[in-house]
């Protein structure tokens, strides 16, 4: 019976309300106790008051205790986080009153702060997810804070409340950071290797934030990526020390010629005639050695980044053969092509996919004997071939193989096809023209579409060149 009372009259069960009553009429019921024993009053009298004092007090102590416990949920309904109206009631006590607008008050001014303080937050972090660098803020301990969208994309989208040193397995880069961490220093630069996702160089900005700042954060990791830019100043030093190599020869052969025009054969119509197209010769060979190195500098340059576009095998073998059908013709030699049905389009560059096919069909062309026939085959497989440049060889794959009937390649010499340079000394003797940069070439755009590239040999089947591209990557 009380309980359903206390709940209908909105009471909370810890509100002492009874006690309170007790407590304020306990004075009065005692005088009137010590009046109607002296014999003053009338006992009568004296319940018929105490009762009267107790129902004022609870007349009067009512409206109060409703009206505080109203004012109490509404504050811890605040604390809990709920998103409700101010309180808005007919209050009859001023107190009440007074304490309703304070607690409506401070609600709106917490409000507003939050709010300005999570559109601040929104936007500090959408600026340091514009940035290129890596980001990183730490607290103490050397745990991770917060990351902003390179940081993520580079070391891992989870590293948020992960240790700085299960990130980067560098003991020169912990060391670096534990000094800054132990207030030994205040700042800390460092270069270091890191080979996870994979190998890079990386250099590192560690700087202590203000005792000012506020939050667990007391330093921040800028972290820049040497890997492209020391690649660059290699394939620029690379490039200039090949070219000076490769034309030191043409150049020599070139200015030997002209001297000889200039003196002996000035009046000599058939050796100048001979000497000049020699020297367009050497030209032409400095041209196309100055265009490979070029393009396989920027093949190397972008070697890490993955294509995403979708490429149909068939038609690009397609436009090579048409492409060399004529030059086969002039040694005798036709191209066959045999496809699997069902072959998929794959994720590939098509222009550099038809530069590879389109080498090794061009020297198929060159080394196969006259008369003979060029082969292109076209099939699905399971698995590539293992590579130390392959992530994973587990997957359905195209493989496309070049087989010529030329000369069996001996297996001392295979290995080193791909070399820049490498010419075999047969193809030499033969003044069979070319840079030793085409194979060079073709092994950098396999490792980019993360396939591979195998050559068998032999004196009955001929020399076979096979390209393993993932149907994905």
């Amino acid at each position: 019976m009380f309980e359903r009372t206390r709940k209908a009259l909105g009471f909370e069960q810890n509100s002492q309300f009874v006690t309170k009553i007790l407590a304020l009429s306990f004075p009065t019921a005692l005088v009137f106790t010590i009046l109607s024993a002296a014999k003053i009053i009338e006992p009568l009298l004296a319940i018929i008051s105490t009762v009267s004092v107790v129902m004022f007090n609870i007349i009067w102590l009512f409206p109060l205790t409703v009206q505080l416990q109203q004012i109490k949920k509404y504050i811890a309904s605040i604390t809990g986080g709920a998103k409700i109206e101010e309180l808005s009631l007919n209050l009859s006590e001023t107190e009440a009153k007074e304490l309703t607008e304070a607690v409506n008050a401070m609600h709106r001014f917490w409000a507003q702060r939050a709010e300005d303080l999570e559109a601040q937050t929104i936007s500090d972090t959408a600026v340091l997810d514009t940035l290129p660098d890596p980001i990183i803020m730490i607290d103490r301990g050397g745990n991770i804070l917060g990351a902003n969208l390179s940081a993520r994309n580079n070391f891992g989208k989870n590293i948020t409340d992960m240790c700085i040193d299960k990130i980067f397995n560098s003991n020169n880069f912990i060391r670096a950071v534990n000094k800054v961490l132990c207030q030994e220093s205040n700042a800390e630069n460092i270069v270091f290797y890191v080979r996870k996702p994979r190998d890079k160089k990386l250099y590192a900005h560690i700087k202590a934030l203000p005792w000012i700042s506020k939050g667990k954060a007391v330093a921040v990791i800028a972290i820049y990526d040497l890997t492209k830019s020391l690649k660059i100043e290699k394939m620029q030093s690379d490039f200039v020390a090949n070219a000076s190599h490769e034309l030191r020869t043409p150049l020599s052969v070139i200015s030997g010629f002209i001297e000889t025009l200039q003196t002996s054969a000035k009046d000599d119509p058939d050796a100048q005639e001979k000497f000049l197209k020699i020297m367009g010769e050497q030209a032409q060979y400095m041209s196309d050695l100055i265009e490979n190195l070029l393009s396989l500098s920027r093949i190397e340059l972008n070697q890490d980044q993955p294509p995403e576009t979708f490429a149909n095998i068939k038609n690009i073998i397609n436009d090579v053969v048409k492409a060399l059908t004529v030059k086969a013709a002039d040694r005798n030699m036709k191209i066959n092509i045999f496809c699997e049905e069902n072959i998929p389009d794959i994720i590939a560059d098509y222009a550099q996919i038809k530069q590879v096919l389109h080498n090794l069909t061009d020297n198929a062309t060159k080394y196969g004997l006259s008369g003979t026939d060029i082969t292109i085959s076209i099939k699905n497989v399971d698995k590539i071939p293992m590579s130390k440049h392959i992530k994973n060889s587990d997957v359905k794959a195209i493989a496309i193989s070049i087989n010529n009937k030329g000369p069996k390649i001996e297996s001392d010499k295979l290995a080193r096809l791909t070399e820049r340079f490498y010419r075999l000394q047969e193809h030499k003797d033969l003044s069979i023209k070319g840079t030793g940069l085409g194979l060079a070439i073709a092994k950098h755009i396999i490792i980019r579409h993360q396939g591979n590239l195998t050559v068998n040999s032999n004196n009955y089947k001929g020399t076979t060149f096979t390209i393993y591209l993932p149907v994905s990557i």
